[in-house]
């Protein structure tokens, strides 16, 4: 619901340079464990392109929230657009 509201409002912020966070979004268009995509990174990729924002990505993927529990994988929720 955040990330709609931010899309649908009008902001009145010029020279965003960098956008990052815990998302709590997975996909796997950043997550190569996750195998599904989600709608919702469709609207955070439509922020940060409004801002003329690109995703960065590492060169090697690695989980940024780790579980405690040995049945689930970890994931990778927090993002960086610059």
């Amino acid at each position: 619901m955040a990330l709609q509201y931010f899309k649908d409002t009008e902001t009145n912020t010029h020279n965003i340079i960098i956008i990052t966070g815990n998302f709590n979004i997975r996909d796997s268009l950043w997550d190569s464990n996750f195998p599904f995509h989600s709608v919702h990174s469709d609207i955070l990729f439509d922020i940060a392109d409004s801002f003329s924002l690109a995703i960065s990505k590492p060169t090697k993927n690695f989980p940024t929230r780790f579980l405690d529990n040995n049945q689930n994988s970890n994931l990778v929720l927090d993002l960086v657009f610059l």
